[in-house]
């Protein structure tokens, strides 16, 4: 069996051999992390659109769907806390010149232990045959159980460095780990720094007369600007969601693994709007029906976990990630956020006008609570791109090899391509 790393070259390979992902503007070279869907990634990419709005608007009555602009009024941004916090931790390599995200150092360091934690549970499978319990080696092997609570440990510490803003920490961090740059080898890094990830553009006929606007980090925003507009025409009752997708843009510091981490990628969220004090039933609920969601496609239920946030974002009091096993490890497939009230109170404070929400049932105003869904369309297409992919040498003449792609998005809709 191929490596992961030689299986997922394949994979970006064959992405482009058989026209389902190219290289933006490749004619002159590309462009860094930014990627056009071909003839056959356009019809994947748009079944997987269409599942997903099905599954969350169309067969849910008190959902309903929208569609905002990707520009917005700019203290939008320093409403939603985008201006001020929305950064990643940045170092660069002092051999090399290269720079990384360097919280991102730390979690390949981490996924390189759990995978010698899969190779001894393999090993052990091998040993062991049919009576072989992978849970209980788990729990119990002493080489296993090291390598766990090594992970735990310095994932703790990342999150506390992380939630403290404590850049000298994290770099102390990278050091003890020994973490090396992963181009040149060398262990002389710089100080660590923040980086704002939105692009900035402009608006206007003239250079004096311009506003400053920024390409859109997430489409969230575009929901809760409009949230009274669509409660008012829809009448809509709490509890109800508001659901879009659509283009963000990021200039990441490490844009990389193919699709995955891309500067301008496509996003499907959710707002759920409830009554304050029941977001942790809602959360809990939006946890499994999400999880369902992705179980349904039959990708294996062992190729997904939840991941629980220990730093937690502004807006946030609860968090967690449902993760998905690519090629390159355990990484986020989609977030579960319950935000309280901080977008809708934001807006309200820099605005100026209200945007409450009278419930007949206890006679009064509130600023409602929300439980967010969101999930990468460009993450979900590799992930299934990733495990529809095939390879069987055939005893032909010419030895081809038969990769099979199925999208099976629901009876209607299944589409499946056969190359040899």
């Amino acid at each position: 069996m191929a490596k992961q790393p030689d299986q997922f070259k394949k994979v970006i390979s064959h992405a482009k051999e058989y026209g389902f992902v190219f290289p933006s503007s490749e004619i002159y070279d590309g462009l860094s992390a930014v990627y056009d869907y071909a003839q056959n990634g356009v019809t994947l990419k748009n079944n997987i659109r269409e599942y997903w709005w099905k599954s969350m608007v169309q067969l849910n009555e008190n959902i309903v769907g929208i569609d905002a602009a990707i520009f917005m009024h700019p203290t939008t941004w320093k409403a939603s806390g985008h201006v001020d916090a929305f950064n990643d931790p940045l170092i660069d390599n002092k051999v090399s010149k290269k720079r990384y995200r360097a919280d991102v150092l730390v979690e390949d360091y981490i996924a390189k232990i759990e995978s010698k934690i899969d190779k001894e549970i393999l090993k052990a499978a091998k040993r062991f045959g049919e009576s072989f319990d992978p849970k209980q080696y788990k729990n119990t092997n002493p080489r296993v159980l090291g390598y766990q609570e090594k992970n735990n440990t310095i994932s703790k510490r990342l999150a506390n460095s992380l939630k403290n803003d404590d850049l000298v920490d994290l770099k102390a961090l990278i050091e003890e780990l020994e973490i090396t740059c992963p181009e040149s080898g060398s262990k002389d890094w710089t100080e660590v720094k923040q980086f704002n990830l939105m692009f900035g553009t402009k608006l206007g006929a003239s250079a004096e007369s311009a506003m400053d606007l920024y390409l859109r980090p997430e489409t969230a925003q575009g929901i809760f600007v409009n949230f009274l507009n669509v409660q008012k025409t829809g009448r809509m009752k709490l509890p109800f969601g508001i659901a879009q997708t659509g283009k963000a843009f990021r200039n990441e510091i490490v844009a990389r693994q193919f699709i995955f981490r891309m500067r301008e990628f496509e996003q499907m969220e959710m707002q759920f709007f409830i009554p304050p004090g029941t977001q942790k039933e809602w959360y809990d609920h939006w946890k499994k029906t999400r999880l369902k969601w992705h179980l349904a496609l039959g990708m294996g239920e062992e190729n997904y976990r939840f991941h629980d946030h220990e730093k937690l974002a502004h807006y946030a009091d609860a968090a967690t990630d449902i993760e998905f096993r690519f090629p390159f490890g355990f990484k986020e497939l989609e977030g579960i956020h319950s935000r309280t009230d901080f977008d809708l109170s934001s807006h309200e404070k820099y605005t100026g006008k209200k945007l409450q929400y009278f419930d007949p049932e206890r006679n009064e105003n509130y600023v409602p609570y929300v439980v967010e869904t969101s999930i990468g369309l460009d993450r979900m297409f590799l992930a299934v791109f990733f495990k529809s992919f095939k390879r069987s040498n055939l005893r032909r003449r010419n030895h081809s090899n038969l990769f099979r792609f199925s999208t099976c998005f629901g009876t209607d809709k299944s589409r499946s391509f056969t190359i040899s």
